[in-house]
This record gives structure tokens, C-alpha cells and sequence, in this order.
């Protein structure tokens, strides 16, 4: 069975972003090893899910990249599923589509298809879904050292139930960047 990854930015207050989706405490502690990480996460995916608000911020720009390590076709090629109840086909990213169900039930009929893991950027409230289902089989928080404080939104956890997780792997980066990768004790899915 596939696993679901979520792999999120995270600041040390627990916000995965700023005030009208500011994220750029994110670029400003962008550097080689975190551009490798980044690379090999992706290329160990074959499916990318995304909200809307995540997939409209990633398709205004990607579409439009280029590198020379792969990554930018990579991430413009691989299959993505928006969850979102206003965008109508066809989606203008390659490769895009609307998911056909909710969440749930998404995401266990994605899951029994062969391949590689799900990569599920950012979306915050496919998130929580996703979390609240117990169809999370690793969290990657990349943690800035950069606090928000009092920003108006709500904590990533919130609103998770209480529930134990087990470290599975950390990786510091040379930007100060803590990737803590995390699994579930145990999963619905």
C-alpha cells in the first residue's frame, strides 16, 4: 500500500504560514542540502495531493520553471489531485485534476493503486482531514527557526486529537532548518 506523506513548512510556534499566506521565512532559509532534500522527497512520490489554495499558489508559478536537476519537471509532471469544491476541469497545470470524492474516500482508493508515495504539499485543511481520518502515515515538518506569534491562524495540530507520534528520522540543514519526520503510532487507513 501507498504511504501518505505530508510534508510541511513549519515554524517554531507551529504555523505553516504567516498572514495571507506569507511563506517567506521558507525561501530565506533555502539553501543546497534543502534543495536535495526537497529533490529526493519528490522523486520518491509519484502523485502530489493539493487543496485549492495550494494548488492555485503552486500552478501560478511552476508551470513557468525551470532547473537543471530534474526538479522542476518533475513537479510540473507528476499527476496532482486538487481537492476543492469551485475549480472545474480542466485544471491549466499539467497534469492536474479535481479528485472525483471526498477525502476519505480519495484517498483510500489512491492508496491501493500501485506505486510510489503520495506527496501531500502544504493545504492545511486537507491536512487536518487527513489527520482526523488517521490516513497520514508520515508527517515531515521542516522546521524554520522563525516564530509568527501572534499571527490570527490556527496552530497545524489544532484541533488533532491527542495522539502519540514516533520519530522516525531528523536531518538538520545548514540553514538551521530541522526536518523532524514523524510517524503515526497507528493509522485508520
Amino acid at each position: 500500500m501507498r504511504k501518505v506523506i505530508v510534508s510541511l513548512f513549519a515554524t517554531l510556534d507551529g504555523y505553516a504560514t504567516g498572514p495571507n499566506e506569507t511563506m517567506n521565512w521558507v525561501t530565506d532559509n533555502f539553501g543546497e542540502d534543502t534543495a536535495k532534500y526537497a529533490h529526493d522527497q519528490l522523486f520518491a512520490s509519484d502523485l502530489l495531493i493539493l487543496g485549492r489554495v495550494t494548488y492555485d499558489i503552486m500552478a501560478g508559478s511552476w508551470p513557468t520553471m525551470s532547473d537543471d536537476v530534474g526538479f522542476a519537471d518533475r513537479m510540473n509532471g507528476l499527476p496532482k489531485v486538487v481537492f476543492s469544491r469551485t475549480l472545474k476541469e480542466p485544471l491549466s497545470w499539467n497534469n492536474a485534476t479535481v479528485a472525483e470524492h471526498e477525502v476519505s474516500e480519495e484517498i483510500r482508493r489512491l492508496r491501493k493503486e500501485p506505486g510510489q508515495d503520495i506527496l501531500v504539499y502544504g493545504s492545511l485543511s486537507i491536512v487536518r482531514e487527513l489527520m482526523r481520518l488517521g490516513l497520514v502515515d508520515r508527517f515531515r515538518l521542516w522546521l524554520h527557526p522563525v516564530t509568527l506569534g501572534d499571527s490570527g491562524l490556527s496552530p497545524i495540530f489544532d484541533g488533532y486529537d491527542t495522539g502519540d507520534l514516533k520519530l522516525m528520522d531528523s536531518t538538520v540543514l545548514s540553514s538551521g532548518v530541522v526536518i523532524l519526520d514523524y510517524e503515526p503510532v497507528t493509522t485508520a487507513g
